[in-house]
């Protein structure tokens, strides 16, 4: 597991993919710190791993990236850490147009061709 805080490309993710799920890599995004954890199994430690290093639970949200893919389909945004009936996120999708734009942006910035 690690933490992207400059850009990863397309080809070590389908690395890191091969390693793992095949054709997709978990990720937890921080759309505060502009970083995102890549490279475990569950969505669930990234998450706690960006909490130890000092991030907030509310800015933590799970997607799933698809090296092979393109456009809409590079991303999905489906996890169990986005239920957040307190955040008013009640499914393990990212409901928010706006925060999925936010989540794009970074994953964008992070991730090269």
């Amino acid at each position: 597991m690690r933490i992207i805080q400059s850009p990863v490309t397309l080809a070590e993710l389908r690395q890191i993919a091969a390693h793992g799920f095949g054709n997709m890599v978990k990720a937890v995004v921080d759309v505060e710190k502009k970083i995102m954890a890549i490279d475990a199994e569950l969505h669930a430690d990234e998450e706690a791993y960006l909490l130890e290093q000092g991030s907030l639970q509310a800015d933590l949200w799970g997607i799933n990236l698809y090296p092979d893919e393109q456009e809409e389909n590079f991303i999905e945004f489906d996890s169990m850490i986005n239920l957040r009936p307190s955040q008013d996120n009640r499914s393990r999708s990212v409901q928010d147009p706006a925060l999925q734009k936010k989540i794009v942006a970074i994953v964008t910035q992070l991730v090269t061709k």
